[in-house]
């Protein structure tokens, strides 16, 4: 897909703060630093319309952006980074609950785990209550172009047995950088939501 119009369009904290639009939604989640911004980033073909925090965990709210009038991505606060405090955790978890639990315009979830390292517990956790959710999801595997190619399999094949990804769920190698990756999720997005 071509995006000639992308943009930020709102933060949320509330339930009463969510757009009203109606536009199909595709959020994104995953720990801190894992990508997310940088995926958006590379999807609309923009450098800065998501900003990357020089500090992992920083980002506490739902952030929307506006893809052409026709769909929202939705960057929900990452999880698991060590240096916030238990009660800060908590309360990012429940506005992502919130979320997850109450969107009807929720229509896909894109979960993002960094492809260097073996899937955290925390990745495990949000895996499992994402597949109870029953909606359509993707797991990218992020940071490709920071292993060498003769890893890509290996590493993909671990976060799969790790999660325990079901057989028609897709594991896509992922750079923001090189743009691997970007091509095959868009199709899958077409699929999902019709634009």
């Amino acid at each position: 897909m071509i995006v000639r119009d992308p943009r930020y369009e709102t933060t949320v904290v509330r339930l009463d703060q969510y757009p009203i639009a109606g536009y199909p939604e595709i959020a994104f989640a995953g720990r801190s630093n894992v990508g997310k911004s940088s995926i958006v980033n590379s999807l609309t073909n923009r450098k800065n319309l998501a900003k990357i925090g020089a500090t992992p965990g920083k980002t506490t709210e739902i952030i929307y952006f506006n893809i052409d009038d026709k769909l929202f991505f939705v960057d929900l606060p990452g999880y698991g980074f060590a240096s916030v405090s238990k009660s800060q955790q908590r309360s990012w978890g429940s506005i992502v609950e919130g979320y997850l639990g109450t969107r009807n315009e929720l229509k896909m979830i894109i979960m993002m785990v960094d492809i260097r390292h073996k899937p955290s517990n925390d990745d495990q956790m949000m895996y499992e209550w994402l597949k109870g959710t029953g909606l359509p999801h993707v797991v990218i595997a992020s940071k490709l172009d920071k292993i060498p190619r003769s890893q890509i399999k290996a590493r993909v094949d671990e976060i799969k047995k790790v999660l325990a990804v079901p057989e028609d769920v897709k594991v896509i190698p992922y750079s923001a950088i090189n743009k691997a990756g970007v091509e095959e999720l868009w199709q899958i997005i077409d699929e999902i939501v019709t634009i």
